[in-house]
């Protein structure tokens, strides 16, 4: 990151009551505006992230997903709305997060990334947010941070359930997300099949922003190593730690990558 030299007042006065806290300071704000943050999916979770994460101040973001808005995202993608049906998700976020913070830049990617794009944006990005709704798209992805070292954020939700974790392939001791799923089949689920509560991908989607924000800053004890899991009809929250599987076909000891 190329930390931003100073900041003008209505920096200050915008990002207030953030740089009050200690954990973060003027200085952990800079950081911030100079962290680069790659988005997968701007849908259920990939909405709030994106807003908490531009109106926090990330510097720069940037958005994938290949869909274009339609009537039965609007109860849960709250970055879409309804005069935005039929535009692609990535330009109607682009228009929501340009009127919350127009300092932060947004590179909006329409389609899915070939396996070159994908390496050359996590390979830009300070840290990755998985906000896809798909397995195939979940390994991948995990595949490309282990091998480039890239924090990755990743969230799921789906009725009235959601989990999060964060997995840190530049610390050795980290699991990754195939460490976690063994295989894509046994959870081929989607909310377009079961559905889905409304705010719960909002509570998931936060939570990613924090850990984010929390990877970014270098602040705290993140969901490195845990797996968050939310039973929003009970309102209950377990934390199931998880451990680096030495048999790994993406991290273990004898992956190819």
């Amino acid at each position: 990151m190329v930390y931003y030299s100073r900041m003008d007042d209505p920096q200050l006065l915008r990002y207030s009551r953030q740089i009050l806290l200690p954990q973060v300071g003027i200085e952990g704000q800079q950081r911030l505006l100079a962290a680069r943050v790659l988005v997968i999916g701007v849908g259920g979770l990939g909405s709030p992230v994106a807003m908490y994460l531009a109106a926090s101040g990330v510097g720069h973001l940037v958005l994938v997903d290949h869909d274009k808005v339609e009537l039965s995202n609007l109860q849960r993608q709250i970055t879409h709305t309804t005069d935005r049906i039929g535009v692609a998700k990535v330009t109607s976020a682009q228009h929501t997060l340009a009127a919350l913070n127009p300092e932060v830049q947004v590179t909006a990617i329409v389609g899915q990334l070939d396996p070159e794009a994908l390496v050359e944006q996590v390979q830009l990005a300070d840290a990755v947010v998985d906000c896809s709704d798909n397995f195939a798209t979940r390994f991948a992805l995990n595949r490309v941070c282990v091998t480039n070292k890239k924090p990755l954020i990743s969230g799921a939700a789906i009725r009235l359930e959601g989990q999060v974790a964060v997995f840190r392939p530049d610390q050795a001791d980290s699991p990754c997300y195939r460490c976690l799923y063994k295989d894509m089949d046994e959870l081929a689920e989607s909310c377009s099949q079961t559905g889905v509560l409304a705010p719960v991908v909002g509570i998931i989607g936060s939570i990613q922003a924090t850990e984010t924000i929390k990877v970014l800053l270098d602040i705290g004890e993140t969901l490195t190593g845990r797996l968050l899991v939310l039973d929003a009809l009970a309102m209950e929250w377990r934390s199931i730690k998880m451990r680096k599987d030495p048999d790994c076909p993406v991290c273990g000891t004898g992956a190819t990558r």
